[in-house]
């Protein structure tokens, strides 16, 4: 137990935070027992990328998960929390290319793919301990022997099992169809992987001359000119009446030049440009399609690498897909054949990680047909699977009615190769290779091809046992399809129980999807806008709690979360207050740890504490089932800051000052089980300092984390005898008169430290003890009791009574002239930011989130200036009654 002077005036989370964190090590906490005889409690961390650092979106993942953690072992589960390492196959064979050549000026084209693999597992090793190591700086409580990789030996092979027996099944199946392809990358994509972007860019309007009347011509509108050479006809909607006629006939490819049939395909929209649309089968997935169906030739002018192959047209063969697109409309210029050109805005599907313009490509690639949709969708239907918000079922089943197969080949290095062998033709799929001449498929598995086993395969058999099914996945909505469904589905096709009951294979009970962070202006985070702030820095500043429990503040479920750093040092300052609160406390003796407030006589202001606390476990539960982590920490934070350190540690004060001792050892007690319980509540979401406080009060002998969560114990407080409902209703109606009675001295004696002599016309009796506290809190000498309402004088209604003000203790002049003083100011102000805000040549120069702020100090200043012009005009009033 520490003393006043031992104890640090302010919670210094720097001193602490490495020193608790290694001695939860040391005791194996967070260590999961599978033959423990308590109830299982699981969650398998959604494995973070090798390819980078902790972000926000990281942390606010990870708290929600170490909240559900914390909490579990409180309320007497075994929990695992199993943690792991997603190899992240483009992504990095991405980052680690550009790290070569950005680092090192080494082209990775030159080296080896056994070199380039080397350096790889060397990224891998440097980058997955910074990763862990910060996790563990947020204080993550999850089971660090069981981390786990996505190409660990063991996890290797269950990913090639998986691929073998889907293979046998006859759900695997390799063919040459329409894929998205990243010219960067040079690789294909899944359409989970293409993301839409909004692009501003032109139509060009494009002449095709008839074959047998050049002087006659059918427009096209393309945004695509570069792909002309590709064209293999022009299609129209055989119902519009502009172009029945030219159905059947031939026109000129404008280069090289050659007839192409004019054809009629109900799939053409009329309103779209000219309503002729131009086919290319090769480079677009309705063109592919049309041109099967309508046995057209297939020309693919396009390489790998995004460049045109064409040598028949030596002007655009070699050149880059962007810089033919500017070649193609000068030629088009020069043959007359471009009518004009407009701005158009449209959507262009791009690669999630190499961030450029995907090519709809012909490939020969591996697919998956995927098994178990029917049952897949059924799970989520019939509430197997819970998800939080619920709005998120009725885009995964949009999906999983909507399922195409998927294209799991990858033409990357970095990842799990395939388990197929080629000889010649043939091919053979199994993990060893059959023998001499026989080759490996040189293609790796899509990266989520591994993931979507990551429930069920990172547990060996004992584990699995004990905690599978999963309780509880938390992840981001971006990847409901890449990876939530699809671990659904492979948890129903490979049975991880062993058995045939569907409830024991799904993968998680339920779903909690985070919310994007994005900046104050609403704008997404990323390193190119210099708006996303390092986590660790935010940790070093501001502490780990600070971190974790400002960013909860503000993340309602499912809604985008608007960061501002004020909000984390709002968390730090929360963490500072429950400090000083118990430091209070520790100037008065020691802590009983297991105080009972009801086995002593207390004032109405212990009596309403205790109200408050149970109804607070009331609504604070509730907020947890309804998984609202974001209510539940607003709900702590009310209560801790606002009823128990605003009113009871401040009402306790006076109540120790005053002369009758009576209810003081009632008052500690009731302070004593308080604080207990909300140590206890917060624990899960400020774990450091909780644990500080925990062990300096001495309110147990081991961590705070094996406590048991206040819970029922808790409704025994609002029965009889234990609570007086009459008792606690004075106190509110004293913390009532405190609000308004301070207000009333804001108006006109604002400084605080001259004492008062209130005079009050009551309407309820109250204690000596409650008038001394009451004096206390609102800085009264005395409140003098009347009969008859006094003329003229400041007056507030309160729930005890009138309360006025006298006027002698008002300078009216001196009080006008400050509210004077203070207007011109303001006004000053005022005017300045009306000049800015109405300076088209000002506007046009500052950022937007400088005209956002400027904005805000105005509609602070506005109300300001009401305030006081409002608080003058009364001032005026009295004096002249």
């Amino acid at each position: 137990m520490h003393t006043e002077e031992t104890f640090p005036k302010a919670y210094e989370p720097a001193a602490i935070q490495d020193r608790l964190y290694r001695e939860w090590l040391d005791q194996k906490i967070f260590h999961a027992d599978p033959n423990s005889s308590k109830p299982p409690f699981s969650i398998v961390m959604p494995p973070p990328n090798i390819t980078g650092v902790l972000t926000l979106g990281h942390v606010l993942n990870n708290t929600i998960q170490d909240i559900l953690s914390r909490k579990a072992r409180m309320e007497g589960y075994e929990v695992l929390w199993l943690p792991g390492l997603d190899h992240a196959g483009l992504a990095t064979q991405v980052a680690v290319q550009k790290y070569l050549l950005k680092t090192k000026n080494i082209d990775p084209r030159t080296l080896s793919k056994e070199e380039f693999l080397r350096i790889v597992w060397e990224w891998k090793e440097s980058h997955s301990k910074r990763i862990l190591e910060q996790l563990q700086k947020l204080g993550c409580s999850a089971d660090w022997e069981r981390t786990r990789f996505t190409m660990d030996p063991a996890y290797s092979k269950a990913v090639a099992t998986a691929f073998i027996k889907l293979y046998h099944k006859g759900l695997i199946y390799r063919g040459k169809r329409m894929i998205n392809w990243c010219p960067a990358s040079q690789t294909a994509l899944s359409d989970e992987e293409v993301i839409p972007k909004k692009i501003d860019g032109f139509l060009f309007y494009v002449r095709y001359p008839l074959a047998d009347q050049p002087s006659l011509f059918l427009t096209v509108a393309t945004t695509r000119p570069e792909t002309i050479p590709a064209d293999s006809a022009l299609a129209v909607h055989p119902e519009d009446q502009r172009y029945q006629k030219f159905i059947g006939k031939f026109c000129l490819r404008p280069f090289p030049k050659e007839p192409i049939p004019v054809i009629a395909d109900t799939r053409v929209d009329p309103k779209f440009g000219t309503g002729v649309l131009k086919i290319t089968p090769a480079h677009d997935a309705l063109d592919f399609e049309i041109g099967c169906e309508h046995h057209l030739p297939i020309r693919d002018i396009l390489t790998a690498d995004g460049k045109i192959n064409c040598p028949e047209l030596p002007a655009l063969h070699g050149l880059d897909r962007f810089e033919a697109r500017k070649k193609s409309i000068e030629l088009l210029s020069s043959l007359g054949l471009l009518e004009s050109q407009q701005p158009y805005s449209h959507v262009v599907g791009f690669s999630e990680r190499a961030d450029v313009p995907i090519e709809p490509r012909i490939s020969e690639q591996w697919f998956l047909r995927y098994p178990k949709t029917k049952e897949a969708l059924e799970v989520v239907k019939e509430k197997l699977i819970t998800f939080f918000p619920t709005y998120w079922e009725k885009v995964y089943e949009h999906w999983i009615k909507n399922i195409k197969d998927w294209c799991i080949s990858r033409q990357v290095w970095w990842g799990h190769p395939i388990p197929v062998w080629w000889k010649n033709d043939q091919y053979l799929c199994q993990e060893e290779s059959p023998g001499e001449g026989w080759q490996r498929d040189p293609d790796t598995l899509d990266t989520w091809f591994s993931s979507w086993l990551w429930a069920y395969e990172t547990m060996d058999g004992e584990t699995r046992r004990k905690f599978y099914p999963t309780n509880v996945l938390v992840t981001g909505p971006d990847i409901i399809f890449l990876w939530v469904a699809r671990m659904i589905i492979a948890g129903l096709e490979f049975k991880p129980s062993l058995s045939d009951d569907i409830y024991q294979n799904i993968p998680f009970r339920k779903v909690y999807f985070t919310g994007l962070i994005r900046d104050r202006l609403g704008r997404k985070m990323s390193k190119s806008l210099g708006n996303s702030p390092d986590p660790i820095d935010l940790i070093q500043k501001y502490g780990t709690d600070g971190l974790r429990f400002g960013l909860l503040r503000i993340a309602p479920q499912g809604q985008d979360i608007r960061f501002e750093e004020s909000q984390i040092e709002e968390g730090r300052n929360f963490c500072n207050k429950l400090w000083n609160a118990c430091r209070f406390r520790i100037r008065f003796g020691n802590i009983n740890p297991k105080a009972r407030p009801w086995d002593y006589s207390r004032s109405s202001f212990s009596q309403e504490i205790l109200r408050k606390l149970a109804q607070t476990s009331i609504i604070l539960n509730e907020a947890f089932e309804a998984f609202e982590f974001n209510q539940a920490a607003i709900i702590l934070y009310e209560f801790v800051w606002n009823e128990f350190c605003s009113k009871f540690i401040e009402a306790t004060k006076w109540e120790l000052a005053f002369d009758s001792k009576e209810t003081h050892q009632g008052a500690l007690e009731t302070f004593d089980y308080s604080m207990s319980v909300i140590l206890r509540w917060l624990h899960p979401f400020v774990p450091f300092v909780t644990e500080e406080l925990w062990q300096r009060m001495a309110f147990g002998h081991t961590t705070i984390q094996l406590e048991p969560w206040p819970n029922g114990e808790l409704e025994e407080i609002l029965k009889k005898p234990l609570y007086d409902p009459q008792a606690a209703s004075i106190a509110q109606a004293i913390y009532e008169t405190v609000t308004a009675a301070r207000n009333l001295r804001a108006q006109y004696c604002p400084n605080f430290n001259q004492k008062i002599k209130f005079l009050i016309k009551k309407d309820k009796e109250i204690s000596y003890l409650e008038k001394a506290v009451l004096c206390g809190l609102i800085g009264a000498t005395s409140i003098l009791s009347i009969d008859v309402r006094p003329p003229k004088m400041p007056l507030v209604s309160t729930p005890i009574g009138e309360l006025y003000l006298p006027l002698e203790l008002i300078d009216f002049e001196s009080e006008k002239k400050r509210i004077d003083k203070e207007l011109t100011k303001l006004k000053k102000d005022q005017l300045l930011l009306e000049k800015r805000l109405t300076d088209e040549q000002t506007l046009s120069k500052a950022p937007k989130e400088k005209i956002e702020q400027w904005k805000e100090e105005k509609n602070v200043i506005d109300v300001k200036i009401k305030r006081l012009e409002e608080q003058l005009e009364h001032i005026s009033s009295i004096q002249t009654d």
